[in-house]
Parts: structure tokens; C-alpha cells; sequence
């Protein structure tokens, strides 16, 4: 951060030394590797937002499991929520739970994101309904750190109709595939709980795209825009 962003901590976030220090120590992301899928090491997030509103809501939870070595180590799991003041009460708190006690006893933004860039490393992200993590999370990091998401994202919930297109489940949520697969799930709508949720579901895809010759992150992603342009194609 420049002298600017002290001058003028309404256009940059104000960041202390030592986040400063944190910020410029995160690693640059590789991008998706041609190694097996089973060598990469995968980030799978869940947020918990005040609402779906893409310009106005906040991120108020972060939850991830790692999934690594082809399996989900649960040793490695990360969960976050953030402080928000002046945050109305809004019906999503009837779904993810977190009311005005959990937010003002959560961390300060600036030091949550750090921490979870941190878990994250150079690591690819999975998520469920990707595109809107990807844009909240992004939203978040931009403005609490000033620092631009360049992870890949890839999105479980596109990857699932792709890879299982006998299941006629094309638009369905993540209850449809936990339930289609009978994946023992405790919790919903808590971000790691979903987050774990969505990893079990990966794995069961990851082994589905392997029978089909998919077997790295970058051949996945490649085989998936495909697969969303012709989808796109036929809905002319």
C-alpha cells in the first residue's frame, strides 16, 4: 500500500503494517495444472451472505474444507465470521443463522480474508453456484484489502449435470445432489457444513470425470466450457 491509501482511506482500505506485510506475501495463483486430479490440491468455499443482492449484500461467513491427495483432509478446515456493523436484520438470518450477536462477535474483515487467502495459498477454489462466491468473495477482497481474485474458480454445481447426464437433476440445488447420492449431511446452510457438503459431492465427481478420461484440473475446465457452450448453443 502507497502513501495514497493513508491519504485517502475512503478510496483504498487502511491496512496496518503488518497486514500490509500479510497482503504482499500472498501467492499468485498458477492456474489450473495439467497434473491428475487427484495430485491437485482443492479449496472448496461456502459464504454466508446478508442476501443475494450482488452490489449491496456482504459476505458474513466463510467456511472451506481442503481436498487433497483425492480425499477430504479434515485436518485442514477453515471457518470465519465477519464483523459488520450497521447491518439490518435481513430473512437470509433465517436461513444461515447468523444474527446480530455472531456478527459483532466475528473478526475484523481485513484480518478474516487475510487469514483465508492465507488457507487458500495457490490453491483452485471449488464451489457450488460458483459464480456468485467468486463475485462476493471478490467483491470482499476488494474492498477490505484492495487486492484482486485471481483464483480459478470451477463450479461443482456445473460439473455435476456434465459428468452424471443421466440423472435429470440439470438445474437442480445442492440438497437434489446430496440426496441423489446419499451423502450423510448433519447441517445445511452453515458454511462449512455446506462446504463439506460440496466436497463430498466433488469427490463423487472427480471419480465420475476419471472414468471419462478427464483427469486434471485443466482438461475438467476445458471439458466443462465446452460442455456450457453447447448448452448455450441449443437454448438459441
Amino acid at each position: 500500500m502507497n502513501l495514497w491509501s493513508w491519504l485517502w482511506p475512503g478510496k483504498k482500505p487502511l491496512l496496518s503494517l503488518e497486514q500490509q506485510q500479510r497482503l504482499l506475501q500472498l501467492p499468485p495463483s498458477p492456474g489450473l495444472s495439467e497434473h491428475s486430479l487427484r495430485q491437485q490440491r482443492w479449496v472448496v468455499v461456502d459464504l454466508e451472505t446478508s442476501g443475494l443482492n450482488l452490489k449491496r449484500d456482504q459476505v458474513l461467513s466463510i467456511g472451506a474444507m481442503v481436498i487433497e491427495d483425492g480425499a477430504i483432509d479434515l485436518g485442514q478446515a477453515f471457518e470465519r465470521t465477519l464483523l459488520r456493523t450497521h447491518m439490518p436484520l435481513n430473512p437470509s438470518v433465517l436461513l444461515h443463522g447468523l444474527g446480530p450477536s455472531a456478527i459483532a462477535a466475528g473478526c475484523e474483515p481485513v484480518d478474516a480474508l487475510l487469514d483465508f487467502m492465507e488457507f487458500v495459498g495457490d490453491s483452485p477454489l471449488l464451489a457450488f453456484h460458483s459464480p456468485f462466491d467468486q463475485h462476493m468473495l471478490g467483491r470482499a477482497l476488494k474492498a477490505s484489502l484492495d487486492y484482486r481474485l485471481q483464483h480459478p474458480f470451477m463450479d461443482v454445481a456445473a460439473l455435476a449435470p456434465m459428468l452424471c447426464p443421466q440423472t435429470h437433476l440439470r438445474e437442480a440445488g445442492l440438497d437434489a445432489w446430496v440426496k441423489h447420492f446419499n451423502l450423510q449431511v448433519e447441517e445445511r446452510h452453515n458454511a462449512s457444513a455446506d462446504a463439506l457438503a460440496t466436497a463430498e459431492l466433488a469427490l463423487i465427481l472427480f471419480s465420475r470425470a476419471r472414468a471419462q478420461h478427464i483427469d486434471s484440473p485443466q482438461a475438467l475446465q476445458q471439458r466443462l466450457n465446452q460442455w456450457q457452450r453447447r448448452k448455450q448453443q441449443h437454448s438459441f
